[in-house]
């Protein structure tokens, strides 16, 4: 808890306009740049591949991303699948009750 408390301190006044080292247009300028800067890259790494996994060696594990693409691609083939069940399902429900209704015609399929 004290460590958070000390720390408290810090970053409530990171962005203190009565900074001595920020009452210049230059500073201010620069610190802007930077600023900029750092969030550019922030945005650059966030566009990477959805699956970046590193071992401790350094070098990606190319099993788990193909295992992952793998999955992504088995899921989307469920949805649709799912999605043509549930069409056929609906039309043999209408048809159903179209045969329950007196429409024999709607029975045979």
């Amino acid at each position: 808890m004290a460590i958070i408390a000390a720390t408290i301190p810090t970053a409530a006044f990171a962005d203190d306009p009565r900074d001595p080292s920020m009452r210049s247009a230059d500073a201010h300028a620069r610190d802007s740049e930077q600023t900029r800067q750092l969030n550019l890259q922030a945005a650059a790494a966030n566009r990477g591949p959805r699956y970046h996994v590193v071992r401790p060696g350094g070098y990606e594990d190319a099993d788990y991303v193909a295992a992952s693409r793998d999955h992504d691609r088995d899921m989307d083939r469920y949805a649709r699948s799912r999605a043509q069940y549930e069409r056929e399902m609906a039309e043999w429900r209408r048809a159903v009750a179209a045969c329950r209704a007196g429409y024999y015609d709607a029975c045979d399929n």
